[in-house]
């Protein structure tokens, strides 16, 4: 089975536009990666395509999206750390990861971020192939 991973935050920005490029990167043949967030913004994070472009993702062609713009069968809903703002999306499975926006912050603080998202796409693909999910 293929899952569709929708990874959700608020302005789809920055968190779940490199998560979407590091599932499409690391899960391949396993889901089919989306991003989305709640709130119209006008583009992604320049930080957040710089250190993706260090990883030699190219996120060129990505732009922020709603929600209304990904499939509505989502098999995995991720919310990256908007707490009581984490919208509700028809899913079955959701889970919050947590994560601290690195907007406004270094490029350290986007690499430490971007990191964090790849070793929890990991532990994620991990659950599917042990069909823990």
């Amino acid at each position: 089975m293929k899952y569709k991973v929708a990874f959700v935050c608020v302005h789809n920005s920055c968190r779940s536009q490199m998560a979407e490029g590091l599932a499409k990167e690391l899960g391949g043949d396993l889901f089919d990666s989306y991003s989305a967030g709640t709130e119209e913004y006008p583009e992604v994070k320049p930080l957040a395509v710089k250190v993706m472009e260090e990883r030699g993702i190219s996120m060129a062609a990505h732009y922020p999206k709603l929600l209304t713009d990904i499939p509505s069968d989502i098999d995995i809903v991720v919310t990256m750390g908007c707490e009581a703002n984490c919208p509700f999306v028809p899913s079955k499975l959701e889970e919050d990861w947590g994560l601290d926006d690195p907007s406004g912050g270094t490029i350290e603080d986007f690499r430490e971020t971007r990191n964090l998202i790849e070793e929890k796409i990991k532990e994620l693909i991990k659950r599917i192939e042990n069909h823990a999910i």
